[in-house]
C-alpha cells in the first residue's frame, strides 16, 4: 500500500489518520489491508501480527497503529503492542504513559491487567513498551514474553506488534517466529529492491510467515499498494 510518510523528526510522527478521518482514502487503504487480513484467516485463524520494515522511518509505526484502528472499527477486541524497545513510539501518537508497559510485565512489576491502558477508541487498548531495557532482545526472546503472546491470543481477537526494523534489531525476527503472521512495510523511492528482499530472507529463516507487504508513499497523493503473498 502507498501511504503518507510522516517521519518529521528523530521521533516518529503517528498520524492516526484511520482515526481523525474515517473518509480518507488513505483510511480506506488501511481497511483494504484489514480486509486481506480476514481473508487470509480463513485456513489459518490469524490474532497475532508483527509488523516491522527492513530500515527506520518506512512508516511501519503508523502502520500498525492504524489497521490496529480500522480492526476496532469493525468492532474487533483489538491490542497494540509496543514491542519496539529500542525506539517506541506509540505512546506518543495515544498520548499515554509510558511509565510502565510491556518491560513492567516481563520483569514481573507491574500485572498485565494494570499495564495494559484503555484508549478514546472503542475496542481498541494498548500496551505501550515501557522503561527502555539495556537487554531488548533477552526480555522478547524469553520465556515470559512467549507466555505473554499465548496470554495476549486468548483474551483479544488481534494483538498488533509493532517492532524494530528487521534488519536493524534481530528483535522482530523473535516476536515474528512467535505469532501468526508478519506485515512487512517499506517505503517507495527509499528502501532498495535488494534491501526489501534481505528482509524477505530474514524472516523466512525466522519461519516467520509473511501476510503481505505495505509501501509508504512519498506524499498523500499516491495511491496505496497491497501485496498479497
Amino acid at each position: 500500500m502507498r501511504l503518507p510518510r510522516t517521519l518529521k523528526s528523530k521521533r516518529a510522527v503517528i498520524n492516526l489518520i484511520a482515526h481523525n478521518n474515517s473518509k480518507s482514502p488513505i483510511t480506506e487503504k488501511y481497511r483494504l489491508i484489514r480486509n486481506n487480513l480476514q481473508f487470509s484467516s480463513i485456513d489459518k485463524d490469524i490474532k497475532s501480527i508483527v509488523v516491522t520494515s527492513p530500515e527506520p522511518s518506512d512508516g511501519k509505526s503508523t502502520t500498525s497503529a492504524n489497521l490496529a484502528i480500522v480492526l476496532a472499527q469493525q468492532g474487533k477486541k483489538v491490542l497494540l503492542v509496543d514491542a519496539d524497545l529500542r525506539k517506541p513510539s506509540v505512546h506518543y501518537a495515544f498520548n499515554l504513559s509510558n511509565t510502565e508497559g510491556l518491560t513492567s510485565v516481563l520483569t514481573k512489576k507491574i500485572s498485565l491487567k494494570q499495564a495494559i491502558q484503555i484508549t478514546s477508541i472503542p475496542n481498541l487498548a494498548i500496551l505501550t513498551s515501557g522503561q527502555i531495557p539495556p537487554n531488548p532482545y533477552q526480555l522478547l526472546d524469553s520465556e515470559a514474553m512467549q507466555v505473554l503472546i499465548k496470554v495476549l491470543n486468548t483474551g483479544f481477537e488481534y494483538v498488533i506488534y509493532d517492532t524494530p526494523p528487521i534488519l536493524a534489531a534481530t528483535d522482530s525476527q523473535i516476536i515474528a517466529n512467535k505469532c501468526d503472521g508478519v506485515i512487512l512495510v517499506v517505503a517507495s523511492g527509499k528502501t532498495r529492491k535488494e534491501v526489501a528482499l534481505k528482509s524477505k530472507v530474514v524472516l523466512e529463516n525466522a519461519n516467520a510467515q509473511l501476510l503481505g507487504v505495505v509501501v509508504n508513499g512519498v506524499d498523500s497523493n499516491n495511491e496505496t499498494y497491497y501485496q498479497y503473498g
